[in-house]
């Protein structure tokens, strides 16, 4: 299974969570998005809908209407009743209910470094897990740094 932890140093996380979202959806896969905070995940959704004037990302919060047939589900916990298989960690924190997923996206930011670090650590001592660490250079571009 494959983790990516990606360090949000220039675009925040609404800008850079649609673009993902939308190339899982592209790839035929569903996403699970996981923030502790409702008012994190308030946001996201609102974003999910107009991040870009030509582009619409189907999603829903988690305990509405149709949670199963949403492709990108917005929830307070790692249980994806979307049937995801990707999922997206967006407050900074770990959680070791992701591994049981095929690709995990976990966002932090200066706040949350150190956390990321120990995430790291932790998951370089388990068998069968890729790790890339992303970060962006100085003109805003992903690039995998480990």
């Amino acid at each position: 299974m494959q983790v990516d932890f990606y360090h949000l140093t220039k675009a925040p996380l609404e800008r850079v969570l649609p673009q993902i979202a939308e190339k899982v959806l592209a790839g035929g896969a569903r996403l699970l998005v996981v923030a502790g905070e409702e008012a994190l995940r308030k946001q996201i959704d609102q974003r999910l809908w107009s991040y870009a004037p030509a582009s619409f990302l189907p999603h829903g919060e988690a305990g509405e209407a149709w949670d199963a047939e949403q492709p990108i589900l917005i929830a307070g916990q790692v249980l994806a009743t979307n049937g995801a298989r990707y999922v997206a960690l967006i407050d900074g924190l770990w959680r070791d209910e992701a591994l049981a997923f095929d690709r995990v996206f976990h966002f932090f930011d200066e706040d949350n470094i150190a956390a990321a670090r120990v995430a790291w650590r932790a998951l370089g001592e388990r068998e069968g897990i890729d790790r890339r660490y992303w970060r962006q250079d100085e003109n805003g571009r992903w690039a995998q740094v480990a």
